[in-house]
This record gives structure tokens, C-alpha cells and sequence, in this order.
């Protein structure tokens, strides 16, 4: 049985503890993987990838954004603050990051971001180039320049109007609002994110999931959707760094496959050397929550298995 370690630290906005989570290997790990978690979701919902990669041997951990989990416990749900969020927010993971490595001296070091995660792992790759051994995008994707553009002007003219805590339910609908629209007709608003009906409806009824957004938030997001979205910003990461993209060709985030196929050509284009695609067919988002869960778990373990320093 792991065991599991929660702590904080302090954000890097100055007021708040980020909340955190440590997942241990009986035996002593043979790697580290850090999870970053998606929007509108929370770290404990990662439980049983995280033991099933404590089982094989590694040590796992995560954190609760700002606005998100036990970190936003007793403040806002879905706000990162009024300016600069995403780049706090990935300065947070950054935090972790340099933390467990501390803790883990010389141990080889894995990210894992999923959907938000996925974004706030590519502006990681980008800022701190050559820090980790490999790096898993599950869930991401690549909306049109256009899109991203016109959402984020939305965003921030309602941060202006109405204050960056505000919650629109038209910015919603044109974004998370709008991706079970594939599905109908769908048995919850959350169809999308799963075949599993169990896990849809444990999502429903976690009290730390599912909120809407504040328009501060969809600003900060999609101005960090820009930015990894820009080839000049891709060309900064380290090429050298082993990249597994995981997705379901049924998942909207990923525009049912080409988002990813997208983003699989901003990395070969940026120079990155070893990029692995695993679509899975008829498979939704929450690709470690789906009915075929076992396979994505065993697939993510071989491919760290293989990018282990070999002694």
C-alpha cells in the first residue's frame, strides 16, 4: 500500500498555500512523476493512477492550483487572481517540481499534465527548458489562433466591465459549456469527459469539481494557450526531451484527434526528436478515468520504463 504525504507551500502570488500531494513507492522510487492537474478539478482525483505508478516503482505527486482543490477551500473556486495568473499558477508547478527534486536528488523526473494541465506543462517545457527527463500530455489540444484570440478579448473586456471574479455563463458556454454538444443526446452536461458513467458522476458529485470559471481565469488560460500556441515559444523548448501525447479521438479539448495531431506538428516543427501520439478509438477527455483505463495506465508505464536512464 503507498503511502500518501499532503502538505503546502507557499504560492508564488504571496497569499496563498498551495496544497500538495505525495504519493510513495513501498520500496525506495526509481523515478518521480509530477502531476498537473486539469480545470475545474483537484489532485485527489488522480488516486488511483497514482498508486497503480506506485506500485511499478515511482514516487508521485501534484498540487492543487490556485482557485482549484483544498487550495481554494475557503476563497474562490475558479480564480487565479487579478493579474499574471497563469504565470503564477505555472511558477507554482515549478515550485513542486524543484521541491521533489530536492527531496529525490538525482532521480529521474517526469511531468504529466492533463487537459489545463497539459497547457500549464507546455508553458513549463518552454520556460525551464531541459529540467525534466519526459513529459506525458494527456487531453491537450490546439484551438485556432483566431478563437483563442477572440476568447481572450471577451475574457478581458468582462474583467474590465465586471471585475476578474466574475462568472459568465456565456464565456462558459462558448468554451467548457459547448464540448457535450458532440454527445447528444448526452445523460449528463458531462458526458464528454467520460464513457465510464461511474466516474461522470463521481465527477458530479465531488464538491471540489465542475464549477465555472471566472472570466480572470479564461483570460489568464487562454493567454497561456497563445503563447504555447506560437512557434517562436515552441522552438524554446529542449528537443532533446522525450514527449508521449495520450488522448482520446473522442475527446473535444483535442477536436476528436486533429488538436492533437496539431500540436504533435508544433513539436516535430520546433525540433523535438522523440514524440510519441497514442489516440485511443471512441475514448473521451479523462483518458485515466475512461472504461479502457487499464490500457492507458499500462501504455503510460512503458513508455517511462523506456525513457528510465539506463544504468
Amino acid at each position: 500500500m503507498a503511502e500518501t504525504e499532503k502538505f503546502s507551500f507557499p504560492s508564488c502570488d504571496g497569499m496563498h498555500q498551495i496544497h500538495a500531494r505525495l504519493w510513495l513507492p513501498q520500496q525506495p522510487p526509481r523515478g518521480v512523476v509530477q502531476i498537473v492537474h486539469g480545470v475545474a478539478e483537484h489532485m485527489g482525483r488522480y488516486e488511483d493512477t497514482a498508486r497503480y505508478l506506485t506500485e511499478h516503482g515511482f514516487a508521485v505527486c501534484g498540487e492543487d492550483h490556485l482557485g482549484h482543490g483544498l487550495t481554494a477551500e475557503g476563497g474562490t473556486f475558479g480564480y487565479f487572481g487579478p493579474k499574471n495568473g497563469w504565470d503564477t499558477v505555472v511558477q507554482d508547478v515549478h515550485q513542486l517540481r524543484q521541491s521533489m527534486g530536492e527531496r529525490f536528488p538525482g532521480l529521474p523526473y517526469f511531468i504529466l499534465g492533463h487537459s489545463m494541465g497539459s497547457f500549464l506543462t507546455r508553458t513549463y517545457l518552454i520556460r525551464w527548458p531541459g529540467t525534466v527527463t519526459g513529459a506525458v500530455l494527456s487531453g491537450t489540444g490546439q484551438e485556432a489562433g483566431a478563437l483563442v484570440a477572440f476568447g481572450q478579448r471577451l475574457s478581458a473586456l468582462l474583467c474590465r466591465i465586471k471585475g476578474p471574479d466574475y462568472v459568465s455563463p456565456l464565456v462558459y458556454q462558448l468554451s467548457l459549456g459547448n464540448y457535450d454538444r458532440a454527445f447528444r443526446p448526452n445523460r449528463t452536461d458531462s458526458d464528454w469527459l467520460s464513457r465510464d458513467q461511474a466516474s461522470v458522476d463521481a465527477f458530479l458529485a465531488d464538491p471540489l469539481c465542475g464549477f465555472q470559471p471566472t472570466v480572470g481565469m479564461f483570460r489568464d488560460m487562454l493567454g497561456g494557450i497563445r503563447y504555447i500556441g506560437d512557434p517562436v515559444n515552441a522552438v524554446r523548448m529542449d528537443q532533446y526531451t522525450p514527449v508521449l501525447f495520450l488522448s482520446g479521438d473522442r475527446d473535444p479539448v483535442g477536436s476528436m484527434g486533429r488538436g492533437v495531431r496539431r500540436v504533435e506538428k508544433l513539436f516535430r516543427e520546433a525540433g523535438c526528436r522523440d514524440v510519441t501520439v497514442k489516440l485511443y478509438p471512441g475514448a473521451r477527455h479523462e483518458i485515466l478515468n475512461e472504461t479502457n483505463r487499464a490500457e492507458v495506465q499500462q501504455d503510460l508505464l512503458d513508455w517511462l520504463e523506456k525513457k528510465l536512464p539506463q544504468k
